[in-house]
């Protein structure tokens, strides 16, 4: 039996896209994305959609759903799988990216689900763990570290060496590690392999004194390029995975993901508030 499908989206420009799939047969599947979320991802997903028949009515709503998604990408299990605190609705993981299904598999949405009793964004929470999976696979000794004799805390910036805020950032490394910050720097050229961003983040690496390397580098000064082992290739991996677009990117060690800097006060006080939350 062959089926045919028909996506129709309109913008919303405050809420971001609806989206409805016809698939001749079928009970009609409808999607909403926030602006937030990166729609190309959610339409790779759908692309992968290979439906058959429609879904079967099962005792098991988890096995039913796990079914689903087994249609939806074929030969990628779910990273997690499991109810939410609404009734028929569960939530399935593929690394950082987050979905939510009801119990027959008619609709599909992603966004973020949020405990208003408990002002807890519950899909930031699972997407938080998955980016500790990552920040995990990465080996301290295959960052640049700058670090106070104390850490109070830790931080991974994903930074790229032609980047005018990173600049600015790695400006006020003193005052950050004075305030008890420990940064861990991953290469993030955003110019992609080859690029001359990419050689100066394999340069500094290779250099005997990475940190003053990177100094010298971020204040705009020619590092001598050199090839040796390295982890950028890693880091670049790393950087998909974590779907981060911009730079510097903070991770916390809550795992949480802080685009962007403004100053030195403002990222201690990120930190501070998100200690006290917990």
């Amino acid at each position: 039996m062959t089926f045919r499908r028909r996506l129709r989206c309109c913008a919303r420009p405050r809420w971001g896209y609806r989206c409805n799939i016809s698939i001749s047969g079928i009970s009609e599947v409808q999607l909403v994305v926030t602006r937030t979320v990166n729609l190309k991802t959610v339409f790779m997903l759908l692309g992968a959609l290979s439906l058959s028949a429609p879904l079967p009515a099962a005792q098991d709503e988890l096995a039913a759903v796990r079914d689903m998604l087994r249609q939806l990408v074929p030969g990628q299990e779910p990273d997690g799988l499991k109810a939410t605190a609404v009734p028929g609705i569960y939530e399935a993981s593929y690394g950082t990216v987050v979905v939510y299904l009801n119990k027959d598999g008619r609709y599909l949405f992603q966004g973020d689900l949020i405990d208003l009793k408990t002002e807890t964004n519950l899909s930031e929470r699972t997407r938080s763990e998955a980016r500790l999976k990552v920040i995990a696979s990465l080996a301290e000794e295959d960052m640049i570290v700058f670090s106070p004799r104390q850490a109070k805390y830790t931080v991974t910036v994903f930074t790229d060496i032609d980047c005018t805020v990173c600049q600015r950032m790695h400006a006020d490394m003193a005052k950050i590690n004075r305030q008890g910050v420990k940064v861990r720097y991953a290469a993030y050229p955003r110019a992609g392999l080859d690029s001359e961003s990419y050689v100066k983040a394999v340069s500094v690496w290779c250099s005997k004194d990475r940190k003053k390397a990177i100094t010298r580098a971020k204040a705009g000064e020619e590092v001598r390029a050199k090839p040796c082992d390295n982890p950028v290739k890693q880091h670049l991996q790393a950087v998909r995975e974590l779907g981060i677009r911009g730079t510097p990117a903070f991770i916390l060690e809550d795992g949480s993901l802080i685009p962007g800097y403004d100053s030195v006060e403002r990222l201690v006080e990120t930190l501070e508030e998100r200690k006290r939350n917990g």
